[in-house]
């Protein structure tokens, strides 16, 4: 079974909200076996457009990804992020080719 991960762009125009909202989202992540590989570190822009923040976090399947989103924990931190950002967000399958 593929890992999955959500890819996320962001523009935070409230730090002190999303600093709620990451930690209202802790318990969907612990939940749904998230782990962060990239958490807003420093960032280069190479091509296109982006936002200022990006964020990528592992999960243990596409189901799981897409569980964790659409789940009570989640929806309810969301609720608190999305008055004070603008995003985008995939989920997206990992590559298991060679």
């Amino acid at each position: 079974m593929s890992k999955a991960y959500w890819v996320a762009h962001l523009d935070v125009r409230d730090p002190e909200t999303y600093a709620r909202y990451r930690e209202a989202n802790a318990e969907a992540f612990a939940k749904y076996g998230a782990r962060f590989l990239v958490r807003g570190g420093a960032q280069t822009q190479k091509e296109g457009h982006c936002r200022a923040r990006t964020v990528v976090i592992e999960f243990p399947s596409l189901q799981a990804a897409t569980d964790c989103y659409h789940s009570p924990e989640y929806q309810a931190a969301l609720a608190i992020r999305a008055p004070v950002s603008d995003g985008d967000l995939v989920i997206v399958e990992g590559y298991e080719g060679g």
